[in-house]
């Protein structure tokens, strides 16, 4: 604890957030997944004209500790204690919180619910697109999507009732949601590894 504390960060910024993430996570998949997170996060906040900086930050680090405390006694409460021991801000660690529901911590800022809805979903996008042939997300649809989520074997790991849940607090159209998520993922394709062979 004392060590973190010397290390305590004021104002952290985006390359504080992805060195510590690269720090607790080794998994290239787990670092997708929080690279594919903070990019739909950055795009809801200039949607809703919040600060795409911290809404950013705030999906990059919601799963930094998962990898090595992967159980819900400590997942994602060792990731609250470090990130405040490293004087990250509470509205981040609150999000953080609220995004795993058994933890009862509620969500109850745009950026919380906004981090919530783009979670399970982002993940559940990730294996649309891998079992495509060509594995780009440049031909994702929504209707593909909404397929597979009906579908709970497939990509089983998916919290189908958070995705809705997400949808549902968020107060957003559920059609719109998927395609704003998809193409949040798109303008990054190639560094979150879902161009696969698309051709233009």
């Amino acid at each position: 604890m004392s060590n973190n504390k010397k290390l305590r960060i004021n104002n952290p910024t985006r390359m504080d957030a992805w060195n510590l993430l690269c720090k607790y996570t080794k998994s290239e998949a787990l670092r997708r997944h929080a690279l594919a997170v903070e990019q739909v996060m950055r795009n809801l906040a200039i949607k809703y004209g919040e600060d795409p900086d911290v809404w950013g930050m705030t999906g990059l680090l919601h799963d930094f500790d998962y990898e090595q405390y992967p159980t819900k006694e400590e997942h994602p409460y060792m990731g609250n204690k470090i990130l405040k021991e490293l004087g990250y801000p509470e509205d981040i660690r609150l999000a953080i919180m609220g995004h795993a529901s058994y933890t009862s911590v509620p969500r109850d800022t745009l950026m919380a619910k906004a981090l919530f809805s783009c979670d399970e979903i982002t993940g559940l996008i990730f294996a649309v697109t891998y079992v495509r042939p060509s594995k780009s997300i440049h031909e994702v649809k929504v209707k593909s999507v909404k397929k597979k989520l009906k579908q709970k074997s497939f990509a089983a790991s998916v919290n189908r009732e958070e995705v809705e849940q997400g949808i549902i607090e968020l107060g957003v159209d559920r059609n719109d949601h998927i395609q704003f998520v998809i193409d949040a993922l798109k303008e990054k394709a190639e560094e979150l590894g879902l161009a696969g062979t698309y051709q233009k």
